[in-house]
């Protein structure tokens, strides 16, 4: 991995912060993408600390508001000559419904909307980069959701937490199988992926009376290594070079949902995402 350049969001703790260090051990330059700048600083010196690595710096996002989205693509546009590979990681969860700064249902401008806009702002740069890749997080609870295009941000029918989350899930594997249709040709591929059940500290803001079961679930999850390691074999292993559109779980690629499968929906929701950026852009 010496020489290619790395962006990892959500990469200040847990499956980002895993991918970063292995990442780095690799010899990849490694941009941290993070929220929080005390948390940015502490991911930084440990990912520094375990990789041996000094080729590492962070960046700070907050994946809830696209002006600031527009503003970490032009911080990395400005500052990398190259970006081999993009880790969408970044990610949560909300207990009720929330509209971001731009009106925006949170769980769905963070887990879907920025790394769409985040992956369409640096394509360019990507295919410069080429051969690059894509890699998305997603999850298996994507076969749970669903997603009506006219009703996205729950102005109807109430909102769920578990509805909202596995909705922006399934739009991260549609997203993510467009985009490969949309590369084709260019050497820049993208892939999807479920990296376990891992125990991280998204679903802290669940329902107070679910924490028990959840810490309970803990001790049967997998570790943030081992969710990590899963993201680094679509990001870095040469078994996977070159392949494009897939879904992944323990590093077998798997046919995921119906849902998932609908080119026609990969497409509305491309079109859908790009006017929702688009209207909530400088001068939009």
């Amino acid at each position: 991995m010496a020489g290619k350049t790395a962006v990892v969001t959500g990469g200040t703790s847990g499956i980002g912060l895993e991918t970063a260090v292995k990442l780095a051990t690799m010899g990849a330059d490694v941009v941290l993408v993070g929220r929080d700048p005390t948390r940015a600083e502490t991911a930084l010196a440990d990912v520094k600390n375990r990789a041996g690595s000094q080729a590492v710096r962070p960046l700070l996002c907050d994946f809830a508001s696209l002006k600031q989205i527009r503003g970490l693509a032009d911080d990395i546009l400005s500052t990398c000559r190259r970006v081999h590979i993009l880790v969408n990681n970044a990610g949560g969860v909300n207990l009720s419904r929330e509209l971001t700064e731009d009106g925006i249902e949170r769980t769905f401008a963070v887990n879907h909307l920025a790394p769409f806009l985040l992956t369409t702002l640096l394509l360019d740069l990507l295919k410069q980069s080429a051969p690059a890749r894509v890699v998305n997080v997603s999850s298996a609870v994507h076969r749970s959701g669903d997603l009506p295009l006219d009703n996205l941000q729950f102005e109807r029918n109430g909102y769920g937490i578990m509805r909202a989350y596995s909705r922006s899930k399934l739009a991260n594997v549609l997203f993510s199988a467009e985009l490969a249709r949309r590369l084709s040709g260019t050497k820049v591929t993208s892939n999807a992926l479920h990296p376990g059940a891992v125990a991280t500290n998204i679903w802290s803001h669940a329902p107070w009376y679910t924490q028990p079961v959840l810490a309970l679930g803990k001790l049967f999850m997998d570790r943030a290594e081992t969710g990590g390691a899963r993201v680094v074999y679509l990001a870095a292993s040469p078994e996977v070079e070159g392949q494009s559109g897939g879904y992944y779980e323990k590093d077998q690629k798997i046919l995921p949902s119906r849902l998932a499968r609908d080119e026609a929906l990969a497409k509305r929701l491309w079109e859908h995402s790009a006017a929702l950026a688009r209207n909530h852009a400088p001068g939009g």
